[in-house]
Formats: C-alpha cells, sequence, structure tokens
C-alpha cells in the first residue's frame, strides 16, 4: 500500500469532501497597469499576458515591476495566493495560473483574477491544470475571438478538498513529474546553446577563407503562387508559402529535395530546409548553388546568420524581405570537403536536438502525456474517498519510470558519451543486513552460511567470510542473502564509506549497505571503483555522532556514467592496476617482497666477517 493510500484510508474513511471554489476562497479581479508602466525595478508586478509566455506554475519572482505610486492603485496578490489569467485567444490558455510563492504581495493585471484561499496553494494550482478542471470551465467560457472566464463564474467550480496532508503528498508525487521534465527542458536548452556555440565556431574562418555575397555564388530564384483551393491536406508535395510549416500539399513539385529555402513574406526571414522534393509558392525564395557551394552548408551558414538577416526584414502589416537584402548575405567559401565536415557535425547535433524520433524533445513530450494522465488520476477521488490511481497503476507508473529513466540515460550515453547519475538510477535493489541474537547457539555453532561484518570491508572482492550463521538465524532475524558481485558499503562508524565485492552469495549485518546494479546499466566493478575515487566526498555525508552513512545519502552519491563498452575499458585498466598493486604473487608487493630478501641477504652477507684468529 503506498502512502497515499495509507493517508486516504487512514484521514477520510468516509470519502473526499468536495467543495465549491468559492467555499474555500475568495475571488477579485487584478488592477489596470499596463505594459507601459513596466520597469526594472521596484514594486514586483504580474501580467497576465506573461502568465502564457515566461511563467510556469509557481513563482516567487517576478520578470517586471512597477513604481510605488502606480502600485498604490493596484490590487495585489499575497504569499500563497493564485494568479489566473482569465481572458485568452483560445480555450487551452484561458484560466491558466500560477502559484505567487514570493515573499511579498505583487501587483495583478487586468484579465486576471486573484484566488486567496486556506488550501495547499500547489495543489490548487495542479487541480487547476487538471482535465476535471478544463471540462468545467469550457462551460463557463464565453467569447469567439477573446475567450473569457469571469471572475464571478470561477466561485461555482467544484473540486475536491482532502486533508492538507493528503494535498501535500499529492503535491510531492507531481514535483517530481515536474522537476524531471524541468530537469530535461534545461538538458534540451542546453544542448541547443551548445549546437549554436559550435555552428558559431564552425563557421568562424580566417582572412584566407574567401568571403562572398550570396547572390555572386548562387541563383535566388522565388516560387510560383498557388492558391488554398489547389491543395490538400495530405499529397505527394509540401507547398511552402509563408511560414516553414507546409500551407498544404499539391499533385506537383516546383524544386527537388535537398534544398533550402527562405520565407520572404509572413514568417519573412525564416529558413528551411527540405529533405523531400517540394512546391515553393511566390513568399519563398531557393537556391541554386554554383559548384563551389553546397546546397545543406549554405542552410547552416543562414541559420548561423539568422539575427543579421532578421535585421534586415521591413516590419509593417506583413514583414517582408527582398531579394537585395537576401543577395547581400555574406557567405564564407572554405573548400568543399571543408564544407561537407561541417555540414556532417551540425547535422549530427541538429538532430539530437530536433528529432522527435530519438531526441530529447520525444522524450519531454512522453514525460509530460504521463505528467498529464498522473496528475488528473491523483486528483480525482472516488466516492468512497480512494483515488482511481489503483494499485497496479501505481505499480505500472514506477515501472514505466524506471524504464524511461534507463531509456534516458542510454539515449544521453549515446548522444554525449557519458552522462551523471546517482547510484539509486542503476541500483536494482538495494538492502541492509541484521545480526542474529547474539548468546542464541543455534544461530552460529554448526552454521554454514557465509556472514559479513562490517570490519571485513575493505576495499577488496570478498571469496570467504570469517563468521558464519545458521538457516535458523535467517529466518529470525534481518540478515538476508544477497546474489554474488554485489557492492557492499559500510554505512556506520569508523568503517563508513569503505566498500568491497562478494565474489559468493552471502549474508550481512545491519551495518553494510548491498547495492546489486543493474547490469543493463551499468558495470558492478565499474560502479565499486566509481565509489572507491568518491570516497571523500561519501565521507562528507557522514552524519551523527559516530558519523554513519544511511541508504539515502549512498545512493544520492552521483558518478558519471559512460556506456558499457567504455565501462568494460575502465574496469580493465583498473583491474590490471589493482592486480599490480595488490597481487602477492604478481604485483608489487610480491617484488618488495623479494627486494626485501635480496636485501636482507646481502645486509647479512656485507656484515658477516671472518674473524681474526686469536694471536
Amino acid at each position: 500500500m503506498s502512502k497515499l493510500e495509507e493517508l486516504v484510508r487512514d484521514l477520510c474513511p468516509n470519502g473526499v469532501e468536495y467543495k465549491k471554489l468559492g467555499e474555500i476562497a475568495t475571488i477579485s479581479r487584478g488592477g489596470n497597469f499596463q505594459k507601459k508602466d513596466f520597469l526594472t525595478e521596484g514594486v514586483p508586478c504580474i501580467h497576465y499576458g506573461q502568465i502564457y509566455t515566461k511563467y510556469g506554475l509557481f513563482a516567487d519572482k517576478t520578470f517586471t515591476f512597477i513604481n510605488e505610486e502606480c502600485a498604490r492603485k493596484q490590487k495585489m496578490a499575497q504569499p500563497n495566493d493564485i494568479v489566473m489569467a482569465v481572458t485568452s485567444e483560445n480555450i487551452e490558455d484561458v484560466c491558466k495560473c500560477l502559484a505567487w510563492l514570493g515573499d511579498e504581495p505583487v501587483a495583478v493585471s487586468g484579465h486576471s483574477a486573484i484566488i486567496h484561499h486556506n488550501q495547499n496553494a500547489k495543489y490548487l494550482v495542479y487541480y487547476f491544470h487538471s482535465q476535471m478542471f478544463f471540462a468545467q470551465k469550457r462551460k463557463l467560457a464565453h467569447g469567439t475571438k477573446v475567450i473569457e472566464v469571469t471572475p464571478d463564474a470561477l466561485v461555482d467550480i467544484t473540486l475536491p478538498i482532502p486533508p492538507a496532508e493528503i494535498q501535500c503528498e499529492i503535491v510531492r508525487i507531481l514535483d517530481n513529474f515536474t522537476n524531471l521534465t524541468a530537469e530535461l527542458t534545461a538538458e534540451l536548452t542546453a544542448r541547443k546553446n551548445q549546437y549554436e556555440f559550435y555552428r558559431e565556431k564552425l563557421l568562424t574562418y580566417d582572412s584566407k577563407t574567401r568571403i562572398m555575397p550570396l547572390k555572386d555564388v548562387a541563383k535566388i530564384e522565388r516560387g510560383t503562387r498557388v492558391v488554398r483551393g489547389q491543395l490538400t491536406e495530405t499529397g505527394l508535395y509540401p507547398v511552402f508559402q509563408n511560414a516553414l510549416t507546409p500551407m498544404g500539399y499539391y499533385d506537383k513539385a516546383n524544386r527537388l529535395g535537398n534544398n533550402t529555402f527562405l520565407i520572404c513574406a509572413g514568417a519573412a526571414g525564416q529558413i528551411g530546409y527540405s529533405d523531400v522534393d517540394f512546391w515553393a509558392a511566390d513568399d519563398c525564395y531557393t537556391f541554386k548553388c554554383c559548384e563551389e557551394l553546397e546546397n545543406r552548408y549554405l542552410f547552416h551558414v543562414l541559420k548561423n546568420s539568422q539575427h543579421r538577416i532578421d535585421a534586415q526584414v521591413r516590419r509593417a502589416s506583413i514583414p517582408r524581405i527582398s531579394r537585395e537584402a537576401v543577395g547581400n548575405i555574406r557567405i564564407p567559401i572554405p573548400p568543399l570537403d571543408t564544407q561537407n565536415r561541417i555540414v556532417n557535425v551540425l547535422d549530427n547535433f541538429e538532430k539530437i536536438c530536433s528529432d522527435l524520433n530519438i531526441g530529447l524533445p520525444a522524450e519531454i513530450e512522453a514525460r509530460q502525456k504521463q505528467y498529464e494522465y498522473y496528475r488528473d488520476k491523483l486528483l480525482t477521488f472516488a466516492e468512497t474517498g480512494n483515488t482511481i490511481l489503483s494499485r497496479a497503476e501505481q505499480s505500472r507508473a514506477e515501472q514505466s519510470r524506471a524504464e524511461q529513466s534507463r531509456a534516458l540515460i542510454k539515449l544521453l550515453q549515446y548522444v554525449f558519451g557519458y552522462t551523471v547519475v546517482s547510484l539509486q538510477d542503476i541500483v536494482k535493489n538495494s538492502c541492509s543486513g541484521g545480526t542474529p541474537k547474539k548468546g542464541v547457539s543455534e544461530y552460529y555453532e554448526g552454521g554454514n552460511i557465509p556472514w559479513l561484518r562490517t570490519q571485513e570491508v575493505v576495499f577488496r572482492d570478498i571469496y570467504k567470510t570469517e563468521c558464519f550463521i545458521t538457516e535458523s538465524a535467517v529466518k529470525n532475524s534481518a540478515a538476508k542473502w544477497i546474489p554474488e558481485n554485489c557492492v557492499i558499503v559500510a554505512i556506520s562508524g569508523a568503517t563508513a564509506g569503505r566498500c568491497a565485492i562478494n565474489k559468493i552469495p552471502l549474508t550481512t549485518n545491519q551495518h553494510c549497505l548491498n547495492l546489486e546494479v543493474d547490469p543493463e546499466m551499468a558495470l558492478y566493478r565499474y560502479v565499486y571503483y566509481c565509489i572507491c575515487a568518491k570516497q571523500e566526498e561519501l565521507l562528507a555525508k557522514k552524519e551523527g555522532a559516530r558519523g554513519d552513512l544511511n541508504s539515502t545519502r549512498i545512493l544520492s552519491l552521483q558518478i558519471d556514467l559512460p556506456s558499457i563498452e567504455k565501462q568494460k575499458r575502465i574496469v580493465s585498466i583498473l583491474d590490471r592496476f589493482d592486480a599490480i598493486c595488490n597481487d602477492l604473487t604478481s604485483g608489487l608487493p610480491a617484488e618488495i617482497e623479494a627486494r626485501q630478501k635480496q636485501y636482507e641477504y646481502y645486509r647479512d652477507k656485507l656484515l658477516t666477517f671472518k674473524e681474526v684468529a686469536a694471536t
């Protein structure tokens, strides 16, 4: 039974109470400041348009400020209040909201509702983004071009109000999903920045490289007009008109595939590339390159010049860029083999960042869908008070998270060579052991089950133990069998932080944390060496008078995780070093022992003299 199930069982055995929003909150309209009032410092403020574009679910800082005089005339949201945008151009965005978690009041603009309540703010925000709320707001929304839900209408929204402890547990679970998606999004942003950095570096040349106007190395051709009535929603050839997404599909093509194009009106200045044959309409420029210029290389150069191209766009009711402005774009012309190498590197980066089949965007999308599913399940309560999320679904959720975590780790290893993981990400099972009661002879006498004590964990492979226990001891204590090749970490006192590998199945005492490494993710010997190398960091996690560790602190230890093949090479090298340093039969200790015996032999010889005969 999960913690959430236990809380629901204990705190609301007769069901979860549903209330109207007006029973738990007061709702007021925002103020009347505008974007022209924004400052870089002053009283913090939130404009309703920013809720769609700049903020996530929660905020403790604002992007903009207003002066004190203006603020005195405004409606203020207090810490823990919810700020909701009540107008939008579409039903999806209307009623988007955030919880204000800052330390001071914040000014709120018009077209917003301030919800002052007595509940867990994060719980309410999660509910306001659920499908249950969406179904209710759809009934309250009105308008065509501008969709609105009036603050007065919000009071009739019905939502489940479980006890505070249950709200906190639901928030904890959903925060984990939110944080993971945020991490992935940050990773994607970092990779895009990395891609742009390398693109800039690769496309920066020395003074010897020729730089030519685009019109001198490529013929700029404008497309041919088609009307929307000639197009279909699906078809053979995409039609590019005034955006990078196809306007529709046509039964003819006027450009071959593997061709760069530039939008000259509408989304003017945007650079596209088509792998397939397509139809270029009259707001689309294409390029017939000379023999010295690869078309795909041109695409990357133009993308790298995007900010300079944007500066040439004439901003009017319909933004446009002229053929002359495009023709004057400066293009570096290195040798063709250099162009091809650059294309190969940048194409790989772009695939990593953009390909929905293998890249991080697909992972982010999958996580978001998973999050939305479980969010709605967790926030839906049955009449009995139990969440609709069944035990089987919870089990599948945990399994799904584990599988997706493994898939993500492998993806990052493939793309970047390695990734950083916590031990908990690569450990299948972890457990401590136990000590059979001392003085009970049947637990120890005649025992043949290896039982490892912490003092035997000394950075080595363990083939035998000093002590043995009986079957009865295992049945009547916390001592339990662990399979061979676990990484064992001592967690108590002076031995804390030391580790070893058991080369035989055995049991341990309670001061050992036994880690069974997932072989699909990591080699157990690689993990062992990583823990050995991180001794200083691990010991810094010790707490208490005895300087103890615990499973949480150990499993939170982060290590670099390359591919399995690279792990094998690292382990092979370290194993050889280990043999040289520790093996008494072939390593340096044997050599030192031999030299010591040699030294002693010659020392004794040198210090042995023939005694002078007495006279």
